[in-house]
């Protein structure tokens, strides 16, 4: 990772950030949650939520929560409650487009997976949107069609998992 960008914890005050970058990235596609939707996931795992800084202003966020394997929030409805579990679901990873194709997202991920394995998760799973599956079957991640992916992630919407080690 570049000496001018940082991975800190989610705070309070990033969530206008972090609100305009899911807009910028989903909207068009109709995928766009919203604040409720996006603080309810992070409020149940504060621990696991990050933003990428870049001199100061918010520049990415990856959202994750715990939650039971072969399963994923619906994006229709806010989070309702925390779940014990040893899989560790990426909810939603935005960068700024300014930063895409330039190893920020790789970067950002290692992070992301080496903080995961400290805290003793064994799984890490996410629903790939838009073919984003391509790129996550070559970080390791393996494709589990079986699950039913609700209909508000899009048709092509297909859930991965991948083990933390």
């Amino acid at each position: 990772m570049s000496e001018d960008l940082r991975i800190r914890l989610l705070a309070e005050g990033d969530w206008d950030a972090v609100v305009a970058l899911e807009h910028d990235a989903y909207a068009a596609d109709g995928l766009s949650e919203g604040r409720e939707a996006l603080r309810s996931r992070a409020l149940s795992s504060p621990g696991t939520c990050f933003v990428l800084e870049r001199r100061g202003t918010v520049c990415g966020y990856l959202l994750s929560l715990p939650y039971p394997p072969l399963h994923c929030p619906d994006l229709d409805r806010p989070e309702a409650a925390a779940y014990e579990s040893r899989n560790l679901h990426v909810h939603d990873l935005v960068i700024a487009e300014e930063l895409r194709g330039r190893e920020v997202a790789l970067g950002f991920i290692r992070h992301f997976r080496s903080h995961a394995e400290e805290l003793g998760f064994e799984r890490i799973s996410m629903v790939a949107v838009r073919g984003a599956d391509i790129l996550l079957r070559l970080l390791g991640y393996r494709a589990h069609r079986e699950v039913a992916v609700p209909a508000s992630y899009g048709r092509r919407a297909v859930y991965m998992s991948m083990p933390v080690r």
